[in-house]
């Protein structure tokens, strides 16, 4: 059996057709009904002139049609590519064009966001909505559109066919790229690193093996131990789909998914305790903080959720502070907590916290293929205190899609080791444990969103009156980072905050915009002009501070 994600859960759902494989709301769907539905979106890309490679845009929040969506492209050897949601016009625009997209799944809600942009895209050849609106149609927005469910009516399952482990899965990130860029990986690869990691929720051996899966996977819901993972985060990034959708699918997990489009703890807490979830998702502190407040509401009024069935809370991308971890565990003592230190470029360590066990910030193990260089590419010493760029190895990604030169940047070999360099910079302690200092770029991680500051500097200068900016991001106990714009103002101009806020919502998505705008004479830069960032934080903290 080929390592592939749609042969192994294929395999899962000959197994266990009749388990749950898909939650949200009151619609479920078993493991062979999930097979099913995929299969049928296959044959309707297909009968689309989509072949193995193209690109299929996911522009959802997360639901069930996500899944399945992504499943159909997958078995007929296409790639699905992430859209991020809350990308307006331009944004939308960049990632489908760069995508090369084919087809575009999304949501009603969001069809004027596409109609804007189809005329611009004229590789897209087949558009298929999901209601979300409850209008039992398609909106006129999208002419030519289908209706998701009828697309899934009106196909007959496409046959299982022999994959590629060589096949691309790609998923469009941030972080160290400048704008959006695709990161491609085998599929060969990627699937044996999560079954790996999936052998653990089966409570089985470390293995790689996707001819072994489906008869553990069988054996635990024989018994009643599969696992019920809620991603609280969006399926949009890698963190949700990874930690909370693949790795528990290739452990024949049901995947529940909530209503609400941003967090609501008492919904996920709700929904964790009526479906017995053994598996919560989230984004670090900007999650576990609302979820202590609510946490701790429900025990003073004597009305606490029953989280009897919850075994891990997983996190990626953002600091999980040790103070909220040990709040955490107080409220949940039995709980598993799990910190993963990666991105999407690669994994890099692994933090777990358990009641009695002193949770600890920004320390990790790091992977046996993880490696920390410094510039002129000399390992550190661990215990020598030197810092340098954290390198994952093992399962590197190919490369960023049609960005060679990025690529060059960001996946190099090292004393005949290829590695990745995502861009984190760490210290390394005497036992061997990473120490992780931050970014070394000036990306700003804001509730697990990722903000470069260049394309929210040049939407603010656009507001007329300003003459130069800088953004940065600020420490935030709600979201993290906060962006924080400092701007100056051309001779005898005057403009308000909020009108600079306005109208960057209306350039850029919403979560992008600054939160507060700080006022300077004059910018912070060098004398050649380049940015100085540590200067501009300054004056934003100066003015900020009571």
């Amino acid at each position: 059996m080929e390592s592939h994600f749609s042969t192994v859960w294929e395999s899962i759902a000959d197994e266990i057709g009749d388990a749950t494989a898909l939650v949200h709301g009151v619609v479920r769907r078993t493991w062979a009904e999930f097979d099913d539905r995929a299969a049928r979106l296959a044959a309707a890309y297909v009968e689309a002139g989509l072949q193995p490679d193209s690109k299929i845009g996911l522009y959802l929040y997360n639901c069930n049609e996500y899944l399945e969506a992504q499943a159909g492209g997958f078995k007929m050897r296409a790639v699905p590519v992430n859209v991020n949601y809350r990308y307006l016009n331009e944004e939308l625009w960049y990632l489908l064009e760069n995508s090369d997209a084919e087809a575009l799944i999304y949501h009603a809600s969001l069809a004027h966001r596409v109609a804007a942009v189809r005329d611009r895209l004229p590789l897209l050849k087949l558009f298929i909505e999901v209601d979300d609106l409850g209008l039992g149609t398609v909106t006129t927005a999208v002419a030519g559109a289908h209706s998701y469910e009828d697309v899934v009516a009106g196909h007959n399952p496409m046959p299982r066919i022999n994959r590629s482990e060589s096949d691309i899965y790609m998923l469009y990130t941030g972080g160290t790229t400048g704008m959006p860029k695709g990161v491609m990986y085998a599929m060969g690869g990627l699937t044996e690193g999560f079954i790996l990691s999936a052998a653990t929720l089966l409570g089985a051996a470390p293995m790689t093996d996707p001819a072994l899966v489906a008869g553990l996977v069988g054996e635990n819901v024989r018994h009643g131990k599969q696992p019920i993972s809620i991603p609280a985060c969006p399926l949009m990034h890698g963190t949700g789909m990874w930690i909370g959708g693949f790795i528990p699918q290739l452990a024949g997990a049901a995947i529940v998914t909530l209503q609400a489009r941003s967090l609501d703890s008492d919904e996920l807490l709700r929904t964790a305790a009526s479906q017995h979830a053994t598996h919560v998702t989230i984004v670090g502190d900007s999650f576990a903080k609302p979820i202590l407040r609510v946490l701790e509401a429900a025990n003073a009024k004597g009305a606490p959720y029953d989280l009897s069935s919850l075994q891990m809370i997983a996190s990626s991308g953002v600091m999980w502070t040790a103070s909220v971890k040990a709040d955490l565990l107080e409220l949940i003592p039995h709980v598993i907590l799990l910190d993963a230190m990666g991105s999407t470029e690669g994994s890099m360590g692994v933090q777990i916290s358990m009641r009695g066990m002193p949770a600890e910030t920004a320390k990790f193990a790091q992977n046996p293929t993880t490696k920390v260089f410094t510039d002129d590419d000399r390992e550190v010493i661990p215990g020598s205190g030197e810092q340098g760029m954290v390198a994952a190895g093992g399962n590197v990604p190919l490369g960023y899609f049609k960005d060679a030169e990025k690529s060059a940047r960001t996946f190099r070999v090292i004393d005949g080791t290829r590695y990745s360099f995502p861009g984190d910079m760490a210290t390394i302690n005497a036992d061997g444990t990473l120490v992780l200092l931050g970014r070394g770029s000036q990306v700003i991680n804001s509730a697990g969103e990722k903000i470069f500051p260049e394309e929210v500097e040049e939407a603010v200068k656009r507001v007329d009156g300003i003459v130069d900016c800088l953004v940065v991001g600020l420490d935030d106990e709600k979201f993290g980072q906060s962006v924080t714009a400092i701007a100056s103002l051309a001779e005898g101009q005057r403009v308000d905050a909020s009108a600079v806020i306005a109208s960057v919502k209306g350039l850029l998505a919403s979560y992008k915009a600054p939160k507060q705008v700080v006022f300077v004479t004059t910018v912070p830069r060098a004398p050649n002009g380049k940015a100085d960032y540590k200067a501009a934080r300054q004056l934003a903290i100066d003015a900020l501070t009571p």
